[in-house]
């Protein structure tokens, strides 16, 4: 067959897709610059969750911001007044208080004591998770989404029996011991002892999660990778450190970011467990929030204090985007 016979068919596949068609100039298959965006489509889908965002959040958010920057009380919420717009004074007011400085002092550290005691609890039983049987990790797995699962108010109740001055099981096992006697012992005589309560509350509801997406996250550690290591003489707490802290730092990231906005926002634990009126040893910013504007009946300030601490919140969000595309998650 001569050259001049040689027909597409008789060509490479690959120089098939190149091959021009007579008298076109074109290719076949279109370069890189021909290929088109992903489109509408991925706003098309968002669109639902996106609507019902705005519908859920949206107006909330917008008479916070509007409340805080007017002056709006029990008389204005009966209608026997006009709110009256005061600009940045009730923020002037709330900044300028030491009982607010004091709360938010109190919610920082409730926070990260909560966020730390959390993480390495739930690191170590992620991590002891994969030495033991399978059937004891489903038996603790399914312990463990139990408990996550179980309602607030209802976990919170237990705690309350648990740690109770007169009928507590705490207390009981305690005086059980040799030398100790801590029979109607009240945990929350004293504002650091009744939060220490609290916050083994919210590790307890807060753990299984971590457990959970740590165990998921283990999974994908390559088991050559911390073969190697211990080949070159590596320890646990070696391969630890150097191999799979590495591999599982985005997802720690992201799990101490969503702790701290929990846990800066715990309410129904502390109001729960309080009775409904925590004392002033146990406000944090969200009971303190509640207090001015439904107790005090300061609504105005109130809405500025909750919207201090959405703005606060905003700064961790902002911390952890900016970890994420230090690691290049986000690009």
């Amino acid at each position: 067959m001569s050259a001049a016979q040689t027909t597409t068919a008789d060509l490479p596949p690959a120089r098939q897709r190149t091959s021009t068609g007579p008298g076109t100039g074109k290719t076949s298959a279109p370069g890189p610059r021909g290929r088109k965006g992903p489109g509408a489509t991925p706003w098309l889908l968002l669109a639902p969750c996106l609507l019902i965002i705005v519908l859920v959040m949206g107006y909330p958010l917008f008479r916070l911001v509007s409340l805080s920057f007017q002056s709006f009380g029990k008389s204005e919420l009966w209608g026997f007044k006009d709110a009256r717009f005061v600009g940045f004074d009730n923020f002037t007011k709330v900044l300028g208080d030491g009982v607010f400085w004091s709360v938010v002092l109190r919610t920082i550290v409730f926070a990260a004591g909560a966020v730390i005691l959390t993480m390495v609890i739930g690191m170590l039983v992620a991590l002891l998770l994969q030495k033991v049987a399978g059937w004891v990790k489903a038996l603790i797995s399914i312990a463990l989404v139990a408990s996550w699962g179980m309602p607030i108010i209802v976990a919170t109740a237990i705690f309350k029996w648990i740690f109770d001055t007169d009928y507590g099981v705490l207390n009981y096992l305690l005086s059980r011991l040799p030398g100790v006697d801590m029979i109607g012992h009240n945990w929350f005589a004293s504002g650091p002892q009744g939060l220490a309560v609290i916050t083994l509350l919210v590790v307890w509801g807060a753990v299984p999660f971590v457990v959970i997406t740590l165990s998921a996250g283990l999974t994908q550690v390559p088991k050559e990778l911390e073969e190697a290591a211990r080949l070159d003489g590596a320890g646990a707490w070696g391969v630890f450190r150097h191999v799979t802290l590495p591999i599982l730092k985005p997802i720690i990231v992201m799990l101490t970011t969503l702790s701290v906005i929990w846990d800066m926002g715990v309410f129904p634990q502390v109001f729960v467990m309080r009775g409904g009126n925590p004392e002033a040893e146990f406000q944090l910013l969200t009971t303190y929030s509640y207090k001015q504007a439904f107790v005090v009946n300061d609504y105005s300030g109130g809405s500025a204090i909750a919207l201090v601490t959405v703005l606060l919140l905003l700064g961790v969000v902002a911390v952890y985007m900016r970890q994420m595309l230090k690691i290049g998650e986000v690009e």
